[in-house]
């Protein structure tokens, strides 16, 4: 049985990164960054944890949607969709301190001095690992403030200011602390920090509960984001650029000084269908087979002949005879016992086969989940998304 999964539609096209956001958002947007997920433990319950239950509090790594063992596999995933930088998440990557200094150490030393790294955390560590972390080789920092209190992250901040690091604020904008985060803007005032991003909070699986008990519902059908949360978002962001510019402030008319930080807010449905889609296609680019072809969502489609591993070689050859066809366009499948082609032969074939043949979508992951598995052949057609029995 296979399950039909779509990536949300984007409506629109977003702006373009500008020069203020840090370069750790830059390479997000364009796809290139390597998720690093180092360990889901963490030391805090946040209520709107996004996180699913088979990585909340497991001691896992993921690099991208690929399980992970060892650093080998993760530098084995950041080739594969021709990385350019990664983001160290989790969980907690200080829950797990010289596992996340080793992968640093180890993706530094395989893709060198250009290879940038954001890590994100919420535990206000002790100042001297700021100095580790940066001479391992990270370039970025995000701090998640726990309950919004600002005020004990104000040594490591200065610590990893000074160490080199990009050092900045990333928070989930909660529609029912707008009195708080608006206070942070100004608390922010005084501290050595370049930028301060907010995201759209979102109801997921992992949250939804919780979401509910606060009263939080979708702020509409096509997005994960909470009601609330994109409009106070935008006027934050628009509080900060008035300031920066000297333009009154477009909620109570006051010029204010400058805050020294860029504020960027992300939103949900770009983090899922513009982010998402945009590493997709890049790892489908680095990847694609000969006989597939590569969609605007960043899947992959190709035919398939499903046959046991004994005929495999009878079916290939039979239709290169008979169309044609390359060597290097058939591959057999022999966990999923069939051979791929591409979809426009076996879409020609499909009722001369006495096979079933079918359409297939992936998506370009390691794993290579499958979306969609249409059968062609008139005595094998089955509803989209269904094997035949």
């Amino acid at each position: 049985m296979t399950v039909t999964l779509r990536l949300p539609t984007v409506p629109t096209l977003f702006e373009a990164p500008v020069v203020e956001e840090s370069e750790g958002c830059i390479q997000c947007q364009m796809g290139s960054k390597l998720v690093l997920f180092i360990t889901g433990k963490c030391h805090w319950k946040c209520d709107y944890c996004p996180l699913s239950e088979n990585r909340r509090e497991a001691e896992v790594m993921f690099a991208n949607e690929r399980r992970c063992t060892t650093f080998d596999e993760v530098i084995e995933e950041a080739h594969a969709m021709r990385a350019t930088g990664a983001g160290i998440t989790g969980g907690d990557p200080l829950m797990d301190r010289e596992h996340t200094l080793e992968g640093i150490r180890r993706l530094r030393q395989e893709f060198g001095p250009s290879f940038h790294m954001h890590m994100y955390t919420s535990i206000p560590f002790k100042q001297e690992y700021a100095v580790d972390f940066a001479e391992a080789g990270l370039d970025e920092i995000r701090f998640h403030l726990l309950d919004l209190e600002i005020e004990q992250y104000s040594d490591v901040i200065s610590a990893c200011s000074k160490a080199g690091l990009a050092t900045g604020i990333e928070i989930p904008c909660e529609p029912d602390r707008s009195e708080d985060l608006f206070g942070i803007l100004e608390k922010m005032r005084d501290m050595d920090l370049e930028f301060l991003n907010l995201n759209e909070l979102e109801i997921t699986v992992g949250n939804h509960g919780n979401m509910e008990t606060r009263g939080f519902n979708l702020s509409d059908e096509i997005t994960a984001g909470a009601a609330g949360s994109s409009e106070l978002a935008i006027l934050l962001r628009d509080r900060v650029a008035a300031a920066s510019i000297g333009a009154p402030d477009p909620i109570d008319g006051e010029v204010r000084e400058p805050y020294g930080f860029h504020l960027k807010f992300c939103t949900a449905v770009y983090k899922d269908a513009g982010q998402l889609r945009s590493r997709f296609l890049r790892r489908g680019e680095a990847t694609i087979s000969p006989h597939e072809i590569l969609t605007e969502d960043g899947t992959l489609i190709f035919g398939i002949i499903e046959c046991e591993p004994a005929d495999s070689e009878g079916y290939i050859n039979e239709i290169m005879e008979e169309t044609g066809l390359p060597r290097r366009f058939l591959y057999y499948d022999e966990e999923m016992k069939r051979i791929e082609l591409p979809l426009s032969t076996a879409e020609e074939i499909s009722d001369y086969v006495d096979a079933p043949v079918a359409f297939v979508e992936v998506h370009p992951t390691h794993e290579r989940l499958e979306m969609t598995i249409v059968y062609l052949n008139k005595d094998q057609r089955d509803a989209p998304g269904e094997s035949p029995e």
